[in-house]
């Protein structure tokens, strides 16, 4: 594989990675930036669906899943709920990519809002069953509802911003694999 190449890949999941801590820090810091009747959008979510569909080689699984579980720890979240199902949305999207990329953006934007849905309502479904005590349903309508509609943001950045593009056809992807 080219340096060149390689040294990309690995700045780039550098990036994603510093990208989430830098949210997670935030999140930490004891500032009140919203009533606490109103919840705030899922960003890491957001943005590791933005880049999952523009290029998958830069968010391995791996990665993913450590920066899901270090949310969960930190954010008082059970260890590994939350993480299990952004993964499997995550990995779900990350299968649809390649058919998702000749699409309209608005059919990309429906696929992960029911993405965003299904880790969401799983993860209160799961708490449920659990009889674990969560807050109310309307704030996670309100945390899911903003998530989606920040997705085109994250989405619009993850572009513009990182430079990070949907992969053409016949592209060599930078794991050196054509698309």
């Amino acid at each position: 594989m080219d340096e060149i190449t390689q040294t990309r890949l690995w700045a780039m999941r550098a990036l994603f990675a510093l990208l989430c801590l830098l949210i997670l820090i935030v999140q930490l810091l004891p500032l009140e930036f919203t009533p606490r009747s109103f919840a705030g959008p899922n960003l890491i979510l957001a943005f590791s669906f933005a880049w999952v569909l523009r290029r998958p080689e830069y968010v391995p699984i791996w990665l993913v899943a450590a920066i899901y579980l270090l949310a969960d720890l930190l954010l008082g979240r059970p260890p590994g709920l939350y993480a299990a199902m952004a993964l499997l949305a995550f990995d779900h999207l990350r299968s649809r990519a390649l058919g998702l990329r000749d699409m309209p953006f608005t059919v990309e934007w429906l696929s992960v809002a029911m993405a965003m849905a299904f880790t969401m309502l799983a993860y209160r479904l799961i708490l449920a069953i659990a009889v674990v005590e969560m807050p109310g349903m309307p704030l996670l309508l309100t945390k899911l509802a903003m998530t989606i509609l920040i997705y085109p943001l994250a989405a619009a950045l993850t572009r513009f911003g990182f430079g990070l593009r949907k992969i053409a056809h016949g592209e060599v992807n930078a794991l050196g694999q054509r698309q």
